[in-house]
């Protein structure tokens, strides 16, 4: 895992950074994950919000890393429905 420098944890901590990507009652489908692999592409911060209710809350920290490892990115933070992927 690569080191998160503190200026992308910040940012991706920032309330001002928005979800640019959610995953709704269809849950992870192709079409998702080749949206967040596009938007990585185009930059390097991706924010992800999970529809409450889709995944139970001990099955989050495996959808994160999964979601991170298909991706080739680093999960920079997870917070309940909430997560951040960083190009690195």
């Amino acid at each position: 895992m690569a080191t998160i420098p503190s200026n992308i944890l910040s940012e991706a901590k920032s309330r001002d950074f928005r979800p640019s990507v959610r995953i709704g009652k269809s849950g992870l489908s192709e079409t998702v994950m080749d949206e967040i692999r596009q938007q990585l592409r185009s930059r390097s911060l991706v924010k992800i919000k999970v529809n409450k209710g889709l995944f139970e809350r001990e099955q989050r920290s495996a959808v994160w890393a999964q979601i991170a490892e298909q991706c080739d990115a680093t999960l920079v933070l997870q917070r309940g429905n909430i997560g951040v992927l960083w190009r690195s």
